[in-house]
């Protein structure tokens, strides 16, 4: 009898969650600023999945003849001191930041998940230490811990995705054990524990269908975060290093021959804002589409 009931609720839960997803995703098309920076990221992530094929020239190849040369035909965004193109630069750049914000929000989400549900699940000493470890990760600015990191290991592209994933782990980690602790008082989850059930299967197939709302609203974010921090730490010279481009060793090295080129700094400078803003507006809509608090504020 009770396993019955059980199971209906489990039932009315899963209509409940998909009605709510519909509604969600109907609000977020429904919104234009939202669909506009949708649009923005698959274009921004169709250019950098292409570059290799949509690149005019070759980003490394140096023609001496046309340094430092403005905007024209051949070269829409001119050519650096050492003549390369700038618009390949900058593709190639968006492959590279992207392709580092990416993969650190992923391994940041993944591991970020595992930790914010076990903690709020079991509770306990286990709890309490974990939380502690993410607040002194926490303690750490995280460009200051970026820079500790890569001075000490050497500056690479695997490097700098650890270390960006370690510092965004926290983050992802308290959003997933604040909504597991909501969600783990809930009825159906005390009717499982009850019954059974053991915890991977309920962290799995109960309490982690409900908690992806909020994690997709703090991963898009997260993106946002990531490739601004790859930029940073490139600028200041100890992320991805030349000759390989990416948007903020492009605007370090435009800065030495601003004069000259300004184009150097401009171009990723404003891909780099208009990628930022693109993952904030997409973040900020999808939290107002899925959180639920908020929408009984709207009614």
């Amino acid at each position: 009898m009770l396993q019955s009931s059980i199971q209906k609720a489990n039932h009315v839960k899963q209509k409940i969650s998909s009605r709510s997803k519909s509604s969600g995703w109907k609000l977020f098309k429904r919104n234009k600023i939202g669909m506009i920076g949708l649009c923005i990221l698959l274009i921004m992530f169709f250019i950098a999945a292409a570059a290799q094929w949509i690149m005019p020239f070759d980003p490394l190849a140096q023609d001496v003849v046309n340094r430092a040369k403005g905007p024209s035909s051949d070269h829409l965004f001119g050519t650096d001191p050492f003549g390369r193109d700038i618009l390949s630069r900058v593709i190639l750049g968006s492959q590279t930041s992207l392709l580092v914000g990416v993969l650190s929000v992923l391994f940041s989400t993944l591991i970020g998940v595992a930790i914010g549900m076990v903690s709020a699940f079991k509770g306990g000493l286990l709890d309490d230490i974990l939380m502690r470890i993410l607040d002194s990760i926490m303690m750490i600015p995280m460009l200051l811990f970026g820079m500790m990191v890569l001075v000490a290991l050497g500056s690479s592209m695997s490097t700098l995705i650890i270390v960006i994933s370690i510092a965004l782990i926290p983050n992802v980690a308290r959003v997933a054990r604040g909504t597991t602790l909501e969600i783990k008082e809930k009825e159906y989850i005390k009717a499982a524990i009850s019954m059974g059930s053991g915890s991977w299967r309920i962290i799995l197939r109960q309490i982690f269908p409900n908690i992806l709302g909020p994690l997709l609203v703090i991963t898009t974010l997260n993106m946002s975060t990531a490739i601004r921090v790859e930029a940073s730490l490139s600028f200041i010279g100890v992320g991805v290093q030349p000759p390989t481009p990416t948007w903020g060793n492009m605007i370090q090295e435009g800065f030495q021959y601003i004069a000259a080129t300004p184009g150097l700094v401009i171009y990723p400078g404003i891909f780099l804002i208009i990628v930022s803003i693109a993952f904030n507006l997409v973040g900020d809509v999808i939290r107002d589409a899925f959180d639920p608090h908020l929408k009984q504020q709207r009614k």
